[in-house]
């Protein structure tokens, strides 16, 4: 059956991403975007499509559709951006929960929230399990995306008691792939951009602190996955990969797969920077038991290096 879906984020990495999946699988689709951080690049080729449908909002306003589902993503995700403007980053966390859970309850439409591992802050039970309340420095500079979405969550379970909405919580962890930005500050990006270019690796603190990496194609199948299970699954479920990377290690594969000659080099961690993300995904395997990430992380690094080096081959053409 073919359903309406709106998309807040719809123009970003993951945004567009699951946009593309969701007119593959037959849906019509409404992509909701201010192009704060979301491209139109990474929409442009879905433009064509009859079914899919780009509005320029910012869902610090509302907006109202006919819709059958939510899928709430917008939020700058990356710490470059999320503080560059921090008052922005919790408005849109909060505001824009409460303007999609507004008309989640009014359409009576399904609603999930894109939430975050960020949530647990700078862990102190590894790998981090739902039930882990997180070590969050209210009012660190993180502070506005960690505690945005922590709220958001708070107002996702209030909204469903309260008033009935159908919701849905994914804490994603952390995700890389094509469409990422070049300059997005993240990990990934960053460190394929540095030994694309030739320049030294930048790792904050020793690199001995750990990340564990999933492709976005392994994320947006969970995200539908996870929308489509039963309604008495309303708590946070982390998506994500559990395996484990350090990062001077990762900066080693990467300068290895882009056969680059980059030193690296260690620079003092920012404050609250978390140590450790893995995620313990029991509750995942148990709901949506069909779902298991499948790219390997040299496929998944292949494919986003290939990427950058399109990208980077176009801005010389220009």
């Amino acid at each position: 059956m073919r359903k309406r879906i709106l998309v807040t984020g719809g123009a970003g990495f993951i945004g567009s991403h699951l946009c593309e999946r969701l007119l593959e699988l037959g849906h019509e689709v409404i992509c909701l975007d201010n192009y704060f951080t979301g491209n139109k690049q990474n929409i442009v080729h879905l433009m064509a499509n009859p079914y899919f449908e780009v509005v320029r909002h910012d869902v610090i306003v509302p907006y109202y559709a006919e819709v059958d589902e939510i899928y709430n993503l917008a939020c700058p995700a990356s710490p470059i951006y999320y503080q560059r403007n921090p008052i922005k980053t919790i408005k849109t966390s909060v505001m824009g929960a409460i303007n999609m859970l507004g008309l989640a309850k009014r359409v009576k439409a399904k609603i999930l929230q894109a939430s975050t591992s960020e949530v647990y802050g700078d862990p102190e039970i590894h790998p981090q399990p739902e039930a882990y309340w997180g070590n969050v420095n209210p009012i660190g500079p993180r502070a506005c995306y960690d505690e945005g979405k922590r709220c958001a969550e708070t107002l996702f379970v209030n909204y469903h008691y309260q008033n009935g909405v159908k919701i849905k919580i994914a804490r994603i962890f952390n995700t890389y792939g094509p469409r990422m930005s070049l300059n997005d500050g993240r990990v990934i990006s960053n460190f394929i951009t540095q030994a694309l270019n030739g320049q030294n690796i930048t790792i904050y603190g020793d690199g001995s602190q750990s990340r564990s990496f999933m492709y976005i194609d392994d994320l947006v199948e969970a995200l539908i996955l996870l929308m489509e299970t039963d309604d008495g699954v309303n708590g946070p479920v982390n998506i994500g990969n559990p395996t484990e990377y350090k990062i001077a290690d990762l900066a080693k594969l990467i300068t290895k797969l882009t056969n680059s000659k980059s030193a690296l080099t260690f620079l003092p961690l920012p404050q609250d920077d978390p140590k450790q993300r893995k995620p313990d995904l029991s509750i995942a395997g148990k709901i949506i038991p069909n779902w298991h990430p499948k790219i390997e992380f040299e496929q998944g690094l292949t494919l986003t290096i290939d990427y950058f080096l399109k990208l980077q081959n176009q801005d010389k053409r220009n």
